[in-house]
């Protein structure tokens, strides 16, 4: 007789042997109890978990002369034929072979005539959405009214394929994968049947490798057990498998992590003495940074499901780097990964990722940026505001007289507006608790909001003219969006305080700007230079300059600039 592999020769016959699927089995159980069977039942879920292994035991225990608690006896005529698959009011179809229109015909026809012996005929159709769209439409009045001696069990892997008509006259169950805890039980159940010893770490590992599917776990265990030794250890999985150690895939996390380029390399240099495909690798190494991004967050510990040992190293490493620093790294290994698919040297791009890892420090949270740089602007002006007094009388000397001396420099030119008498000593404005002039105390009022708040100033330097009309204080700009900042009501609000603060007078805020019409028709007829320029007068970008202690570079503008 032919070797039976595992997947078959531990194929479960009853509902107590299935892996996992409590809820499911206990929903069967219980209609089977209560004769509550649904006419049409559609079983989904990933590969391997257990879907065309249920529709058999429906089958059974719906045809069953001596049913248990819901469960099937698997001792009278009818289990027994369904078992050795001689049963012949049993039609299991695989869809992807018998997909047209044509077959559902001929299955329609079959179904009218009463089953042999069993009490029903059942339907099995494996992959049922690979039925065309003729024969889903054929089946439908069928599935919906079937004859009452036909019951249909429909198992598929890509639900969203099954036209919504189908679904709706269906009984729908959705099987999840396996969780780790109860796929290794069942692995080392199956290994003591067979005789062999195996390492804890190994069957962890297979059961990683298997992804929740009982299927592909037991044809890596039958991959494993043909080894031929009786004592299997974790080397001697990977070796068989072909898998990177798990060690391997720590060392590099750690590297990267503690921006350790030599160990990241020579750590992924190891990964090809294994032979392993890097597609394959590099979905480990993104998993394993994943793992740490969930050990660092409370509550999502859960997430992660892998062997305790293996949690207990990642749980160290997370504690050791901030949240920020894991989420940049592995944004930053993403890509490379994507890039690396799309290369001639995959490599050499995986190289140079880890490279461009190591090199990047820990992230620093924007709202300490933010703090520092509030610092560095009041450290900034309070120098200039304490030292002003002190430059003022080194300037002056003993022997020379205040009529003579030399006027200094005026750190903020002032703005062009109506003709003023250019300042002298006798006229020099001189600050004192009375009231100040607008048209000639301007320039000392942009230093006063200067020191309080840098990016009003630069908005205030830009106004064209500053007149005090009737109680108003009325601003002139060439275009409206030059002063849209000012408008804001807070800005506004803030604005007329400072101007209360130093002029000593409750003046009205009054922007003069172009009508929308004469805006719109110079905008019409503006020439690069213009608009150019326009754009470096930007609030926003006068206001980053100075934040950011910056410059205007080159301004472009037209169609390759966009």
């Amino acid at each position: 007789m032919s070797y039976l592999v595992l997947a078959r020769k531990s194929r479960p016959q009853d509902f107590t042997q299935v892996v996992g699927q409590i809820p499911v089995v206990k929903t069967l159980r219980n209609s089977l109890v209560r004769d509550r069977v649904a006419h049409a039942i559609l079983f989904s879920g990933v590969r391997g978990v257990g879907k065309t292994t249920l529709a058999r035991i429906m089958a059974k225990a719906i045809n069953c002369e001596n049913l248990e608690d819901g469960n099937p006896c698997n001792k009278c005529s009818s289990c027994t034929e369904i078992t050795a698959g001689a049963a012949l009011d049993l039609y299991e179809i695989d869809g992807a072979s018998n997909r047209g229109i044509q077959e559902i015909r001929e299955l329609k026809e079959k179904i009218k005539f009463l089953p042999t012996s069993a009490k029903f005929k059942i339907i099995i159709i494996d992959e049922v959405h690979m039925l065309t769209t003729e024969a889903f439409n054929a089946l439908l009045k069928t599935l919906e009214e079937p004859p009452a001696h036909v019951h249909f069990m429909f198992a598929t892997t890509e639900l969203h394929k099954i036209p919504i008509t189908i679904l709706s006259r269906c009984q729908r169950y959705e099987l999840k994968r396996v969780a780790a805890p109860e796929l290794s039980s069942h692995f080392q159940k199956l290994c003591e049947a067979e005789g062999i010893s195996m390492d804890t770490a190994a069957l962890d590992l297979i059961v990683r490798e298997s992804e929740g599917s009982v299927r592909d776990g037991l044809s890596l265990l039958d991959q494993v057990f043909s080894y031929g030794e009786k004592e299997i250890t974790v080397d001697d999985v990977i070796e068989v498998l072909g898998l990177v150690s798990r060690d391997v895939i720590h060392d590099i996390s750690r590297a990267l992590l503690e921006n350790n380029p030599g160990n990241a390399l020579l750590a992924l240099d190891k990964t090809f003495d294994f032979g392993v495909d890097l597609k394959r690798f590099t979905a480990d190494l993104l998993t394993s940074f994943r793992t740490l991004i969930l050990c660092r967050i409370d509550g999502c510990q859960e997430l992660v499901d892998i062997p305790k040992q293996e949690l207990e190293f990642f749980r160290k490493l997370a504690k050791e780097h901030s949240h920020n620093t894991l989420h940049m790294k592995l944004n930053l290994l993403m890509q490379g990964v994507e890039e690396m698919r799309y290369t001639t040297q995959p490599r050499l791009a995986l190289e140079s990722t880890f490279l461009k890892i190591t090199s990047t420090d820990d992230v620093v949270p924007m709202s300490n940026l933010l703090g520092k740089l509030d610092k560095l602007l009041e450290n900034s002006v309070a120098p200039q505001t304490a030292t002003a007094p002190e430059t003022i009388s080194k300037k002056k000397s003993p022997e020379i007289t205040p009529a003579k001396a030399p006027e200094p420099p005026s750190e903020e030119p002032p703005l062009p507006q109506d003709p003023v008498s250019p300042p002298t000593p006798q006229n020099k404005p001189v600050p004192h608790p009375h009231e100040h002039d607008v048209r000639r105390d301007w320039p000392d009022f942009i230093k006063h909001v200067k020191d309080r708040k840098p990016s009003m100033a630069s908005i205030l330097r830009m106004a064209n003219t500053a007149k005090e009309i009737n109680g108003e204080l009325q601003l002139s700009y060439s275009d409206r969006a030059s002063c849209s900042v000012l408008r804001q009501k807070e800005n506004s609000k803030l604005l007329t305080e400072f101007i209360l603060d130093f002029f000593q007078k409750d003046l009205t805020l009054q922007f003069i700007t172009p009508e929308p019409d004469d805006e719109k028709k110079s905008d019409d007829a503006e020439s690069p230079h213009k608009l150019r320029q326009k754009l470096a007068n930007d609030p926003l970008v006068l206001m980053a300059t100075e934040i950011f202690n910056g410059q205007i570079g080159n301004i472009r503008v037209g169609p390759r600039s966009r």
